[in-house]
């Protein structure tokens, strides 16, 4: 794996891109060994994705204007090393790792490119290059561990098959919960049907609104919030956000190294749904990981992404690679 210099060849400063590619949208922020990086710019349109997957040419449209003008405004003459940390990439990334490199290369003139699931720029971001797991819970859900020696995944299967207990997998129960009082079946919940009246309209309509939508994950994690709001007085809404907590707990436990004492974080935009959900993850993760020790995430993916390009252009790399969550493109050698 080779080092990028972060020296001033012919008077220019070399620099990196660093990039979060979430459920979301993106983030990107570039940077230079020595100096603070620039401050994030943020588009809202997330990656589409398709039949090949991750689409590249739709995340090349987002993400080159927003490079272009973070270097302009850092004084960034030329990024030599971009990191992608992409919600999808270990399913979904088949396109992104065949295209993505090159195209880099051709309109940034970037030498090294690192591919990675957004569960690794995570871990970088909470943990460092510690053992461990970490659980990314935002839109979707996935959790990652490592010994340093090679990484374990658990769930991150997409909001159709899995991401059990992320965003998008609340939102759903809370809008079927909703549907349930609407039809008069057991299980429902008059609470969530009015918040979900409110937030959608009238629910014979939810499934025509929901279901043409690219984004629809990012649609049924936006309810998400709107169950949390309702826990305290609806035991329907707490019993979702409790078999959130188990759901999280248990991918944490999957990938978890079983010796030593690693360190144990969850990070992502989920965690804004607060003591609803952080009560009773605390219990589960005590009674599944008694040997861990929690700590809080000490960064978020971008701040991750951040780290990874740090270290891979001052030569510091240490991770460990892998096929399909994390790996690095020399450019010049394609």
């Amino acid at each position: 794996m080779p080092a990028v210099s972060g020296a001033r060849p012919e008077g220019g400063l070399c620099g990196f891109l660093a990039v979060d590619s979430g459920g979301s949208g993106l983030r990107a922020v570039v940077g230079a060994p020595g100096r603070e990086p620039s401050a994030p710019r943020e588009s809202r349109v997330p990656a589409r994705t398709g039949a090949r997957g991750i689409d590249p040419e739709h995340l090349l449209e987002q993400l080159l204007p927003m490079a272009r003008a973070a270097a302009a405004e850092y004084g960034l003459d030329r990024v030599t090393a971009v990191v992608v940390g992409a919600a999808g990439l270990a399913t979904l990334g088949d396109a992104l790792r065949a295209e993505l490199p090159g195209a880099l290369a051709r309109e940034l003139g970037v030498r090294t490119v690192a591919l990675a699931a957004d569960a690794v720029t995570a871990y970088v971001g909470a943990l460092g290059p510690r053992p461990g797991a970490v659980v990314a819970a935002g839109t979707g859900l996935i959790a990652i561990g490592t010994d340093l020696d090679g990484w374990r995944r658990a769930d991150g299967w997409g909001h159709l098959l899995g991401d059990c207990g992320g965003g998008a997998w609340i939102g759903r129960a809370g809008l079927e919960a909703a549907l349930r009082a609407f039809d008069g079946r057991r299980g429902g919940s008059a609470a969530l049907r009015a918040r979900a009246e409110e937030r959608f309209g009238p629910l014979p309509g939810l499934p025509g609104l929901l279901y043409p939508r690219t984004d629809r994950p990012a649609v049924l994690a936006s309810f998400a919030p709107q169950v949390a709001h309702c826990a305290a007085d609806d035991p329907v809404a707490a019993g979702i956000l409790r078999a959130a907590a188990r759901h999280l707990a248990e991918s944490a436990a999957a990938v978890c190294p079983t010796a030593g004492a690693p360190l144990v974080a969850v990070t992502g935009g989920l965690l804004r749904l607060g003591d609803p959900l952080l009560v009773p993850l605390a219990a589960e993760l005590a009674g599944l990981l008694p040997h861990a020790r929690r700590v809080p995430a000490e960064g978020d993916p971008l701040q991750g992404a951040v780290r990874v390009a740090s270290d891979l252009v001052t030569g510091r790399l240490t991770l460990p690679g892998d096929d399909r969550l994390f790996s690095v493109v020399d450019t010049k050698a394609d």
